[in-house]
């Protein structure tokens, strides 16, 4: 029975023994005391919270979740029309590289000796060489190579060159003296010569292509990550993380690293164009591709004495290379438009 008085009483009724579920009067702004238990509660009254109440789990209304940084940065990335134009014209030629056998009428090292310099037709849709070689098949199986050297070449110097200059912007001192100086040496050497020398050391080939086209651009990596790093490394958070005893490849890794990608994103864009450029360059100059192997560069160096006879076996691949380099230009612009680490976050996103 007491029990049972007690749960029917009010709040603050001697039935009610715990001291901390007592309402204590409180004055009011007239003087007159108001009981807290006879406060109304509905959603409209002030004295509650700003949202009307919920189901439990649930947010209140007028509360909404910020989408996932990659939605908003695809939110703002489609705005840019020349960058998703730049976009489908780099997608279109990875699924042509990768679909080469299947796109291609015939085999590209194959030569028809009945058709040599024949005029695009339904046959030959973009004519062919002086070897009797389709033009358009070449062109298709060239992707691979133009692709295979700016992905590969761009890997490996954005892996060594963001590796220097992240060490390099962080440790400071003789570090960083030693790394920066054999940088700013390879960097006072053109792109194009360093290119050359490095090809008549390693000798011609593919392969060599790209392992002297990466070298060529790790200094453009190093100095870019060098610089993005000393401004990161003199964060609050930085110095909060150092002084808490953490090792500095973990400071490295999983703090300064993760916060300078975003223009090393928009560097690696530009860096695959001007690398299909330096193929097709050395490749046209005899250091690069070898025959039957097609390639922008020679089909360009093939056709050079054809301009006149025959313009479509130098003038197809060529805008193939142009193309390509515009599409990867645009994209890379877009990026650095929606990347840019000079606009607040709520400006892009």
């Amino acid at each position: 029975m007491n029990n049972m008085s007690g749960e029917n009483s009010p709040a603050g009724s001697s039935g009610d023994t715990s001291d901390s579920s007592r309402a204590v009067p409180v004055a009011g702004t007239d003087g007159e005391t108001i009981d807290p238990a006879n406060v109304d509660r509905t959603p409209g009254n002030r004295s509650d919270s700003e949202h009307p109440s919920s189901p439990e789990g649930e947010k209140p209304v007028g509360i909404r979740d910020r989408p996932p940084r990659h939605i908003r940065f695809w939110r703002e990335f489609k705005r840019n029309k020349l960058g998703l134009m730049g976009l489908a014209i780099f997608l279109m030629v990875v699924v042509v590289a990768i679909a080469a056998p299947v796109i291609a009428p015939h085999d590209p090292a194959e030569p028809h000796y009945d058709h040599i310099t024949a005029e695009p037709s339904a046959e030959f849709p973009l004519g062919t060489d002086s070897s009797g070689r389709g033009v358009f098949s070449r062109i298709v199986f060239g992707a691979r190579v133009s692709l295979q050297v700016g992905v590969i070449a761009v890997g490996f110097a954005l892996s060594v060159g963001t590796v220097l200059g992240v060490v390099s912007g962080y440790e400071g001192g003789i570090v960083d003296d030693v790394i920066m100086r054999v940088i700013d040496g390879m960097m006072a050497i053109p792109v194009l010569v360093l290119a050359l020398v490095l090809m008549s050391v390693l000798g011609i080939g593919l392969t060599n292509v790209m392992i002297a086209v990466g070298i060529v651009y790790i200094p453009t990596f190093a100095r870019l990550a060098r610089g993005s790093t000393l401004t990161v490394k003199e964060k609050e958070y930085i110095t909060a993380i150092d002084a808490l005893g953490a090792s500095r490849p973990r400071i490295l890794v999983k703090h300064i690293l993760p916060n300078i990608l975003s223009p090393i994103l928009i560097q690696t864009t530009l860096s695959v164009a001007f690398a299909i450029l330096a193929e097709a360059g050395l490749s046209f100059l005899g250091l690069g591709t070898q025959p039957p192997t097609p390639s922008w560069g020679i089909m360009l160096s093939a056709g050079r004495n054809y301009l006149r006879s025959a313009p479509w076996i130098a003038t197809f691949p060529g805008i193939a290379i142009m193309i390509t380099i515009f599409g990867l230009n645009t994209l890379g612009d877009a990026l650095r438009d929606v990347l840019d680490p000079k606009e607040s976050a709520e400006e892009r996103f």
